[in-house]
């Protein structure tokens, strides 16, 4: 699991890094708004843990624009203000949860866990060999059946598209692609990405540019739909 710390006292950046790696954590650490949200749209993310008093951008403009493209990943905001307007204020900003500075590490800790769990989804057990309309994919050989007849999928090719059938009906964001078949060190453009996508419209859909199982959301990723 990956964290993005978003602080920009070097003291409590350091300590809570340390704290947060003890517990198997990746954690990438930004001492400013700005940065963090550029850490974030080349990365993928579990969840933000972002002061809210930051130098250029702070973090309710950071939690604002992170829900304009993302609306899983779990945001907990940390902050020296603890009035109740605050509070709502970053609640409404889209975070989801809210500890006052100075805080208790292992609370933090139990925080970041229970955020981590209750917004993780398990993918469903894709099976070895898998229909869907006319067309068949063997995920262990990578062969497949589509509008063209019998062909072999690539192993990128076949990753992405057990990505997809995995997580069915559901949108999938550019970072869980970027994270799931690229891995953390080599991102392909949006470009490659979206390359994938007419192959895969081209392989399986009967009217490529009508698609009925790969559908791009604007902005955010791609999800199929059965």
């Amino acid at each position: 699991m990956r964290i993005l710390l978003v602080e920009d006292e070097e003291s409590i950046r350091d300590v809570v890094k340390l704290n947060l790696e003890l517990e198997g954590y990746e954690v990438v650490t930004s001492g400013n708004g700005r940065q963090a949200l550029k850490y974030f749209n080349e990365q993928h993310f579990d969840l933000i843990l972002c002061d809210v008093m930051l130098p250029e951008t702070d973090g309710f403009a950071v939690t604002e624009q992170i829900r304009l493209t993302n609306m899983e990943v779990p945001i907990l905001l940390l902050t020296a203000k603890d009035t109740p307007a605050d509070r709502v204020t970053g609640l409404k900003k889209g975070a989801d949860d809210y500890v006052t500075k100075p805080f208790n590490l292992e609370e933090l800790l139990l925080r970041v866990k229970g955020l981590i769990k209750r917004t993780s989804k398990s993918p469903e057990n894709t099976p070895e060999v898998y229909e869907f309309g006319s067309n068949v994919v063997n995920f262990a050989t990578y062969e497949a059946t589509g509008n063209h007849g019998d062909f072999t999928l690539t192993k990128k090719e076949a990753m992405l598209l057990k990505l997809l059938i995995d997580r069915k009906n559901e949108v999938v964001s550019r970072q869980q692609i970027l994270q799931s078949v690229w891995g953390y060190d080599v991102y392909p453009s949006t470009r490659t990405i979206d390359n994938f996508i007419l192959s895969f419209r081209k392989y399986f859909e009967e009217d490529p540019k009508n698609p009925v199982f790969f559908q791009s959301v604007r902005g955010v990723g791609y999800k199929f739909v059965r």
